[in-house]
């Protein structure tokens, strides 16, 4: 059994808990939150009895193995770090780190950590729908690009409207668009297509200085692929990858969970929609690489994995370097 232990009382964390109790991979074992009162009313939720409000007393404790990440962005690389100095496996919501100094010093420490795992949770390339599109591309010939759309309205852009500066939507805490949401449909066309040539975002800046929503467009050499998210907006469009007279439609570049093969003369199911808990197949995905260190194909996986959270991490730097954008950095020589 995986013991956990969280960092974050939000309602991600909450779907990551139920998820991984799911599995039957996991047991919630400590909870840090800075706030006392907080902490416990997640601990209870959630049938867990430690509670910690210092965060080196938590990252010292022996109860658990593995830490989920689920504070404001700009904390990550910090706790990333220290969590693996303690020789525990990391969850970390995305993104994991804001620019390629920040990734290279975590890799270069895991280095010295050879046991432990590190995981970010862009839980759309676990999902089935995911995988299927990629065996199906794997046949398929004349690409012609494609378009990632992931646009949720955001309830704390109400607070915006209000006169108030959300983390989410705050630059200090590497809020905005592009590191929240856009996150999901780079996952996607990185984890298909590799990475682009080059790359440019364009950004609807908003009132308190964040991206609100965006455009970014990935060139490569025989096509472009175009990534549409919004945190201020919604969106019903799905997303599509074009191949000749074929076109692969998914529900939309966050979720991944359903995918058809659309052709002139049907439209075939190619992964059903998923109806559980989003973060399962993220979860077991990961308990399968916690629980099998001896096997080299799990390994090699989980190798991947990690080349394909730099290669994010690069592209992500990129876009917000062309469209003038700059995170916090908490590095330290």
């Amino acid at each position: 059994m995986i013991k956990i232990g969280t960092i974050g009382t939000n309602w991600i964390t909450q779907r990551m808990v139920e998820a991984a109790t799911a599995t039957g991979e996991y047991e919630l074992a400590a909870v840090y939150s800075r706030h006392e009162d907080t902490g416990k009313a997640f601990a209870e939720k959630n049938h867990c009895q430690q509670v910690y409000c210092s965060l080196n007393d938590f990252m010292s404790s022996d109860q658990f193995d593995t830490v989920y990440i689920a504070s404001p962005n700009v904390f990550h690389f910090v706790q990333v770090l220290e969590t693996i100095q303690h020789d525990k496996n990391v969850i970390v919501e995305k993104p994991a780190f804001m620019n390629p100094r920040q990734m290279q010093r975590v890799l270069d420490e895991l280095t010295l950590h050879p046991q432990v795992r590190l995981f970010e949770a862009a839980r759309n390339v676990h999902m089935p729908a995911f995988k299927a599109v990629q065996k199906t591309l794997a046949k398929v010939h004349q690409l012609a690009g494609a378009d990632f759309v992931f646009s949720q309205y955001s309830s704390r852009y109400d607070l915006v409207l209000a006169g108030e500066t959300p983390n989410v939507f705050n630059f200090k805490f590497a809020g905005g668009a592009l590191a929240d949401l856009g996150i999901y449909p780079l996952y996607d066309a990185i984890g298909l297509f590799g990475l682009p040539i080059k790359q440019i975002y364009y950004p609807t800046m908003i009132a308190i200085g964040a991206d609100g929503k965006g455009t970014a467009i990935l060139h490569y050499a025989d096509y472009d692929i175009t990534l549409n998210f919004s945190k201020i907006s919604s969106s019903k469009h799905k997303s599509e990858i074009y191949a000749g007279r074929d076109i692969i439609a998914i529900d939309n570049g966050g979720e991944f969970t359903e995918a058809k093969l659309i052709t002139p003369d049907e439209t075939k199911v190619i992964s059903p929609k998923y109806v559980k808990n989003p973060m399962i197949p993220e979860m077991t995905d990961f308990a399968n690489v916690l629980n099998h260190h001896d096997n080299p194909e799990i390994q090699r996986q989980y190798q991947a994995w990690l080349q394909l959270m730099q290669q994010v991490n690069e592209t992500l730097n990129n876009l917000a370097v062309s469209a003038g954008i700059h995170y916090p950095d908490q590095f330290k020589e």
